[in-house]
């Protein structure tokens, strides 16, 4: 399972780093230390908190987020396998974006809860790359 600096995990949130430290200081996020001795988040963890402060409107008002070329970096929080279709859930700072695709797809990326993902998004169609 992928692990999140706290640093990551800010940028990911879209909030400053110090949020995310005090946020982890006060047991609102699980951190433990990595083999360097850094603090990190486990992805799972992360995707779960990311959803739960979108739901609450908790994040920083003053904090600007903006999409460079309609691009929205963030965590997977959900994924839905069909035997054909899947739905993949992507939390991008306080943007949830859904994306239908194809099952093989979301298999060949590789794609998991917690796994840092980046949605494209072109007219109507939202677009995910594996980072």
């Amino acid at each position: 399972m992928q692990s999140y600096t706290i640093g990551q995990a800010a940028r990911l949130l879209g909030v400053s780093p110090d949020t995310a430290r005090r946020w982890a200081d006060a047991g609102r996020i699980t951190t433990h230390r990595d083999e360097a001795g850094r603090r990190v988040i486990d992805g799972r963890d992360l995707a779960a908190f990311s959803a739960g402060l979108a739901r609450s409107g908790a994040a920083e008002e003053d904090t600007p987020y903006t999409s460079a070329r309609n691009a929205f970096p963030g965590i997977v929080t959900a994924i839905k396998l069909g035997d054909v279709a899947a739905q993949v859930e992507i939390q991008a700072g306080p943007h949830r974006l859904v994306s239908l695709l194809t099952r093989e797809a979301v298999e060949e990326l590789g794609l998991e809860v917690g796994m840092e993902a980046t949605a494209r998004v072109k007219s109507t169609n939202v677009h995910i790359d594996r980072v």
